[in-house]
Order: C-alpha cells, then sequence, then structure tokens
C-alpha cells in the first residue's frame, strides 16, 4: 500500500513527498533539544547555581520521560489519532524548550520534562506512520529520517557554544532557538493533523501483546542496549579520551565526528537493508563494529579518532535498524505502534541508568578500563540479540 492509497482509505489523498517532508521535519526535532544542552551545561550550571548532581539529573530528565511515556503513546493515539497526536506532541516540544529557557528556575525543569514527554511520543508514533504510509519502504525511509535527526543532532550541539556567547544568560537564547523549527515542523504536518478524526490507530483483530512475545523482547534488548552504547558515548567519550591524555579540543572534535559518522551509518543502513530479506548481517556488523570501537578505545586510545568514527557508524546503523524493526517485525501500523512503545520504553529505561552506571564503575575503580569492559561485554550481548531480532519473521 502506498502513502497515497493510505491517505486516500483515510478520506483525504495525500502526496506521498508531503508525508514524508512532515516525517523527516519532525525527525529533525528528535535530538536537537536534547543534544544542544550538552554544551552549554556549565554556563546552565553557573547562571543558575545548580550542583554537578543536579545537572546530571537534568540532562536525565528527558530518558525518564521517554521510559514513562512511550508505552501510553499507543494508547492515546489509538483514541485521538495518530496524525493529530503526532502534531500535539510536535506543539508541546515548542512549549517545553520556550519554556525551559524561560526563567525562574521552575520552568527550567518543566521545560525540560515537558520536551522529554514530547519526544518520546514522537519516537513510539513516528515508526507507526512510516508502517502505515510507506509500508514498501520502511528501511529506506526509517533509515533517511534517522540520518536528518543525527545531522541536526550535530548540528545543534556544534552551534550551541557559539550561539550562547560570553553573556551569562546566554544559553537560553543557544537551548531556546530549536523552538523555531519545532514549529516550522507543525506548519508543514499541520494538514495531516487535521485529517486525523478519520485516522485513529485502529487495533485490528488477532492483535498482538509485545509484552508477551520473545520477539518482542528481542528487538526490545537490541533497541536498549545500542541507547545505552549511544549515549553513554555522548556523555563519558570525551572524559575517557581526555583520562588517556587527549585534548580538549581534539576531543570536542572526536564527538563531532561520533555525530557526523552516525548520520553516515543512518544512511548506509537506508540503502541496504531494504534489499536484505534477512537483516541480521546490519545488526551483527554494526554491533561487532561498536565492539571493535569499545576494544579501540581501551587498547589503543591514541587511535581514538578512528574509534569515534567507528562508533559512530555503528551506532546511526544500528538505531536505523532498531527503529525499522518496529515495522519490519509486525503485521499493521497498530502493532507497530505497540511494539515500538514497549521497546522504547525499556530501550531508554536502559539509556537512562547506562550513563550513571558506567560512571559509578569508573568512580569505584578510578579507571575507565572496567567501564569499557563492561560496555564491550554488553556490545557482545547486543551482537546476539540483535542476530535474533533481525530474523524475518513477525510477531504473532
Amino acid at each position: 500500500m502506498t502513502a497515497r492509497s493510505a491517505a486516500a482509505e483515510r478520506g483525504t489523498p495525500m502526496r506521498p513527498a508531503l508525508v514524508l517532508a512532515g516525517v523527516l521535519l519532525i525527525a529533525m526535532n528528535l535530538r536537537a533539544a536534547i543534544t544542544s544542552l550538552g554544551p552549554v551545561l556549565g554556563l546552565v550550571q553557573a547562571d543558575q547555581g545548580l550542583s554537578s548532581i543536579a545537572a546530571s539529573v537534568l540532562v536525565s530528565v528527558p530518558l525518564i520521560a521517554f521510559a514513562g511515556c512511550s508505552p501510553i503513546a499507543p494508547k492515546v493515539a489509538a483514541k485521538l489519532g495518530l496524525e493529530r497526536m503526532l502534531g500535539a506532541a510536535v506543539l508541546l516540544l515548542a512549549v517545553g524548550i520556550l519554556l525551559r529557557s524561560t526563567p525562574p528556575q521552575l520552568l527550567l525543569w518543566t521545560g525540560t520534562a515537558l520536551l522529554g514527554v514530547a519526544i518520546a511520543i514522537l519516537n513510539v508514533l513516528l515508526p507507526a506512520l512510516v508502517k502505515r504510509d510507506f509500508p514498501a519502504r520502511i528501511g529506506p525511509v526509517t533509515g533517511t529520517y534517522t540520518a536528518v535527526q543525527s545531522g541536526v543532532a550535530a548540528i545543534a550541539a556544534g552551534v550551541a557554544v557559539p550561539l550562547a556567547g560570553q553573556e551569562a544568560g546566554g544559553w537560553r537564547l543557544s537551548l531556546g532557538v530549536w523552538a523555531g523549527l519545532a514549529l516550522v515542523a507543525l506548519g508543514v504536518f499541520l494538514p495531516q493533523s487535521r485529517r486525523s478524526g478519520a485516522a485513529p490507530l485502529v487495533r485490528t483483530a488477532g492483535v498482538v501483546r509485545p509484552w508477551t512475545s520473545w520477539l518482542a523482547w528481542q528487538v526490545t534488548v537490541f533497541m536498549g542496549l545500542q541507547s545505552l552504547a549511544f549515549y553513554v558515548l555522548v556523555t563519558w567519550l570525551s572524559s575517557i579520551e581526555h583520562a588517556a591524555g587527549i585534548s580538549s579540543m581534539a576531543a570536542g572534535f572526536h564527538q563531532l565526528l561520533f555525530n557526523l559518522s552516525g548520520l553516515a551509518g543512518s544512511l548506509v543502513c537506508s540503502m541496504v537493508i531494504h534489499r536484505l530479506p534477512d537483516q541480521r548481517p546490519v545488526a551483527i556488523a554494526g554491533s561487532l563494529l561498536l565492539t571493535v570501537a569499545l576494544t579501540g578505545l581501551l587498547v589503543a586510545p591514541g587511535v581514538a579518532v578512528l574509534w569515534a568514527v567507528f562508533a559512530g557508524l555503528a551506532g546511526g546503523s544500528t538505531l536505523a535498524l532498531a527503529l525499522s524493526l518496529f515495522g519490519l517485525r509486525t503485521r499493521n501500523y497498530a502493532d507497530a505502534g505497540a511494539l515500538s512503545g514497549m521497546a522504547q520504553s525499556a530501550g531508554y529505561t536502559l539509556a537512562a541508568l547506562g550513563p550513571v552506571v558506567i560512571g559509578a564503575v569508573h568512580d569505584a575503580a578510578s579507571s575507565w578500563t572496567p567501564a569499557l569492559g563492561v560496555l564491550i561485554g554488553l556490545a557482545l550481548v547486543q551482537t546476539v540479540f540483535g542476530g535474533l531480532a533481525s530474523r524475518p519473521r513477525t510477531l504473532a
């Protein structure tokens, strides 16, 4: 079924290009509000008087929202409609970003929580929309929007400090500017959200229950472990490199390469995934590449630039695959939404715990060696579950 025919069934035909434009604009907003905070976190701490613990909690708030809201999103969309729910989430994202950038400090926390809820909804429902409107192009469309997501995330991190400038409150502009991108996405997606009354997320007869499916748990563990690796490296890669004697400037450049390589990995995945009836080669290759990157950081940190690129390629490809599996392993878009909600709830719970646990392992040992050892072990587990989740079968 094409995007045009799917739209026709809902009563108002939509051009596939317009549907795709809406998907890509939403994707631009999935990480920018998160990656723009890290580079200016020190400015936020100084201006707001936050302790290091409070700053760490602030960074983790969106991930906690991801875990808590992901299972709920499909149920609400089943009543409100898929497009209407997506449109409301984009609007909530813009409001959250603006509140986060507005005094007093209470709004910093409130806005961060709201944008986390909004992104959780978008994360879960976007794969369901792709499953419904692009059923024959799940891999390419998912890989493309994942690449766009990664690219804008890298840009947001790269321009955060220049936008903030030297003034104490400059971080507000640096974080708040991304509300404009959310409003642009809302403007393009609005015609689709108006049709939502005819397009609820209908559950069909014989609907699957992903929480009782072994295949769903395989997808969930794979999703969770690749997310954990990404957020651990976003949080600690520079610290790992500093401990190995690499300068702050070089470590910052490697972080940029990590994000840009994620974009490349997503694009490569999108080009090959739809050509393969069996996605195990992509899952295993991406997970093993991550294992190589982590092992390289442990035994040969002097060439960390290479390991940053490898880790980025691995992260981008496995993220695109994990998101594609929500559609590839299900029979209809309602089931895709249910699987997406389950996998992202548990996955982002792991992702939120990852940086904290890995940081605690480092602190206990006063060395990154045990922490990297744990990550290498988890990457190998990811390889196993990625292979299991990528077999050509669907939830029954």
